[in-house]
């Protein structure tokens, strides 16, 4: 059977448990440190969207495992799904560094490196999805390596955006 050798969900469950709840539980932490931090976030562009794509971020890759772990799916229709919302979460991820310049957010915070790493893995994401709805079982590794990079890169923005927040003594 042709699904089975392009994806096996059997033997993918496990990584898309893994990240799905890694990546909901540190959306809930984020959350929560947004709501500690409410007046810092909201007065700098760059934190504020710093939040909004930390957010997406971990809430797409929550929504890829969770379509990914549904039963009776061909690997078209998860490569379909993953390109869907990977496509979503890069043009929220694009924007939010668009919006975050225009509006003169801490300049300091908007680090290149960042900025396209995040874009590289986005686009490795969305490249991953497309080889896999056009029969190419390296897609599922292509994205999920990105997932992964992409995760390290939540996280620490994560934490960038608790100590960016920190009132200097």
């Amino acid at each position: 059977m042709v699904t089975s050798e392009i994806y096996n969900p059997q033997q993918w469950s496990g990584f898309f448990m893994l990240v799905g709840t890694g990546s909901a539980a540190l959306a809930g932490l984020v959350f929560v440190a947004v709501t500690i931090n409410l007046r810092g976030v909201a007065k700098d562009a760059t934190h504020k969207y710093r939040a909004i794509n930390m957010l997406s971020g971990f809430t797409s890759v929550f929504i890829i495992s969770s379509l990914a772990l549904m039963g009776r799916q061909t690997y078209r229709i998860l490569g379909v799904e993953w390109l869907a919302v990977s496509l979503l979460a890069a043009t929220i991820n694009t924007n939010g560094y668009i919006q975050a310049l225009k509006r003169d957010g801490s300049r300091y915070a908007l680090n290149l490196a960042r900025i396209l790493g995040g874009s590289a893995c986005y686009l490795a994401q969305i490249t991953g999805s497309l080889l896999l709805l056009f029969d190419d079982g390296a897609g599922i590794y292509v994205g999920a390596v990105a997932i992964v990079v992409n995760l390290c890169l939540f996280v620490s923005g994560s934490w960038l955006l608790v100590v960016g927040n920190m009132p200097s003594s």
